[in-house]
């Protein structure tokens, strides 16, 4: 059927159809810019009765395992806060961070990066920091062309100099694209540290500095991250110390970076 249109404008019918759709357009419109919050809906019947005491018990044993990462990083703060302050006077007098991880510990590793990048809490001049995984034509051709076991090895001795810092990240300590890369940082003069779970390990043997979280698998790699963020509020802090924390670095146009 054919819209009536008279003089550019829809018929009083038409107009009628629009407006009264108006008020249905509106509560989407509504429903989608303020939904309700997960307190506001009720967890269905059927849910209830096929979530038991196992699954329970087995989120609480898991969240019970996260104190003895907790208490071996409480162990290691000092270390934690000089691998920190350390990162910072080097970084500032140029040098740069590498990270480098396998699964879940290549997703830390660019965590890190990302905040030394970018920033952390409080606004700073941005510093050098590469993940050696994130680059995927690198990763693909050094593995097609090398074998993965070189992945990070290749990249240490194409970005690394001495003075720099290369972070490597495992549950295990026993990657052997991570040996590699620790042996290649000694012989070109990158200190090398470990960020492993528990110690010794192969990766503890052959790094500058260590620290272990004595946990099991995947709460090592929670600790991991908790590392991370306190080695960054040490980085910070030295920054800051050094007068280097309150000036936005300006990009094109003379805006902050990242306004």
């Amino acid at each position: 059927m054919k819209r009536a249109v008279t003089g550019g404008s829809p018929t009083t019918a038409s107009t009628g159809a629009l407006t009264s759709a108006g008020p249905i357009a509106s509560a989407r419109t509504a429903a989608y810019l303020w939904p309700p919050g997960p307190a506001l809906v009720p967890v269905p019947a059927v849910l209830e009765r096929q979530t038991g005491n196992e699954a329970v018990d087995a989120v609480l044993a898991h969240l019970g395992a996260v104190e003895p990462a907790v208490q071996s990083l409480r162990a290691q703060a000092a270390q934690l806060a000089g691998w920190g302050s350390e990162l910072a006077r080097r970084l500032l007098a140029g040098g740069r961070l590498l990270a480098a991880g396998n699964g879940g510990s290549a997703a830390e590793a660019q965590h890190l990066t990302a905040e030394l990048v970018g920033r952390f809490d409080g606004e700073r001049q941005a510093f050098s920091a590469i993940s050696l995984h994130a680059d995927t034509s690198a990763v693909t051709a050094i593995s097609n062309d090398y074998g993965y076991d070189h992945l990070f090895a290749r990249q240490v001795l194409g970005h690394g100099r001495p003075g720099d810092v290369l972070l490597l990240l495992t549950t295990s300590g026993k990657s052997e694209n991570l040996l590699r890369a620790a042996e290649t940082a000694r012989g070109i003069g990158v200190t090398s540290w470990a960020l492993t779970g528990s110690a010794p390990n192969p990766l503890t043997r052959l790094c500058d500095d260590y620290v272990a979280v004595d946990a099991q698998p995947a709460n090592v790699q929670e600790g991991h991250l908790m590392a991370l963020h306190a080695l960054c509020r040490a980085f910070d802090a030295e920054v800051a110390r050094h007068g280097n924390g309150a000036g936005a670095q300006h990009g094109p146009q003379g805006r902050a970076a990242g306004s």
